[in-house]
C-alpha cells in the first residue's frame, strides 16, 4: 500500500533578518511545495528530482523510518525559470519526510511534533536558519512566527498575495552573516517588530514600510539586497496602488506583492508580464503538511 504526503513551500511576507534575532515575522505557506510517495520495499531507499537527498535522509533517520522507497517530487513547480525561486523546498521535504514516516508508524497527525523535529533536522543539515520555512510547511496558511515559539495563524487581510520571480536565485547564508555582524541590529529589530504588528490592519503600508526598513538596514550593514528586477517589481506594484518587496534575504529569488483588489491585481500581472517578470501561478496553502 502506498502513501503520498504533500508539504507546501513558504514566502516570507515581513520580518526578514530580524527573525533570526527573535523578532516576529509573517510567513505564507504557498502551493509550490514538495511531495513524497512511499511504496513498499525490503530496504529503505530515497530518490529526489534534484539528486540531493541529504535533508530527507537525515529526516528519515531521525524518525527511524521503516523500510520503503521514499520518492520525493515537486508540487506545482514554476516552469521556465532560470533558477530556484527560494520557496523553502528543503524545509518542505524534511517536513514531508517526517510526517510520512510518522504516519507509517501509526502516529496520529501532530503538527507541533513534526515542526519541532523538522526544525532540528533542517538546522543540523543546513547549519543555520530560524525555522520559519519549516513552520509554514507544517502548519500552512498565513502565520505570525517567532523563533522557538508556537506559530500563530494570522487572519488574511483584504487583498491578493502574489509572488514574482526576479530572474535569478540568491544565497541566503552570506547575507544573514553580514547582518549578524552589523552593530545596529537592536533598533532594526524593534522597528521590524512594529511593521509586522501593523500588517493585520494595513498590509499595503506594512509592506512599503518593511521595504524601506530593509533597504536602510542593507545599506548600513553592507548586505547585497536590492536588484534592478526587485526594484522594478516594487515600482510596478506601487503604480497600481499595491505594494511589493523582496521575500526573504533579497539579492534575487522572488518578491512578495500585495494588491488591494482584483482590478489592481490584473493590472499588476499584465505589467509584470510586459516587463518579463513572471508572476508565479501559486496561492496560499491553508492546510500545511498532510496525506492526500
Amino acid at each position: 500500500m502506498s502513501l503520498r504526503v504533500v508539504a507546501p513551500g513558504k514566502a516570507v511576507v515581513l520580518g526578514e533578518y530580524a527573525v533570526v534575532d527573535g523578532a516576529p515575522a509573517i510567513v505564507a505557506a504557498v502551493g509550490v511545495g514538495v511531495d513524497v510517495t512511499v511504496t513498499p520495499a525490503s530496504t529503505r531507499t530515497t530518490s529526489s528530482p534534484v539528486g540531493d537527498t541529504r535533508f530527507v535522509d537525515a529526516a528519515l533517520d531521525a524518525v527511524h523510518a521503516p523500510a520503503a522507497h521514499y520518492a520525493f517530487g515537486l508540487v506545482d513547480p514554476p516552469t521556465g525559470l532560470s533558477g530556484k525561486p527560494g520557496l523553502g523546498g528543503s524545509a518542505a521535504a524534511v517536513v514531508a519526510a517526517i510526517h510520512a514516516a510518522r504516519t507509517l508508524a501509526g502516529h496520529a497527525p501532530d503538527p507541533n511534533a513534526v515542526r519541532v523535529l523538522a526544525t532540528e533536522v533542517h538546522h543540523a543539515v543546513q547549519g543555520s536558519g530560524s525555522g520559519i520555512d519549516v513552520a509554514a510547511s507544517t502548519h500552512g496558511g498565513l502565520l505570525r512566527f517567532v523563533r522557538d515559539a508556537l506559530p500563530q495563524p494570522v487572519p488574511t487581510p483584504d487583498g491578493i498575495l502574489r509572488l514574482v520571480w526576479s530572474g535569478h536565485s540568491a544565497d541566503t547564508g552570506p547575507r544573514v552573516q553580514r547582518y549578524l555582524a552589523w552593530p545596529g541590529r537592536a533598533r532594526f529589530v524593534q522597528d521590524s517588530a512594529a511593521v509586522v504588528e501593523a500588517f493585520a490592519h494595513d498590509p499595503l503600508r506594512a509592506l512599503r514600510d518593511g521595504r524601506r526598513l530593509l533597504a536602510a538596514m542593507a545599506s548600513q550593514a553592507g548586505v547585497d539586497w536590492a536588484t534592478p528586477a526587485l526594484d522594478r517589481i516594487a515600482a510596478l506594484a506601487d503604480a497600481v496602488g499595491g505594494a511589493a518587496k523582496p521575500s526573504g534575504a533579497g539579492g534575487g529569488d522572488v518578491a512578495v506583492a500585495w494588491l488591494p483588489d482584483a482590478e489592481a491585481d490584473a493590472r499588476f500581472r499584465a505589467a509584470c508580464g510586459d516587463a518579463g517578470l513572471p508572476v508565479l501561478d501559486t496561492a496560499l496553502d491553508p492546510l500545511g503538511v498532510r496525506a492526500v
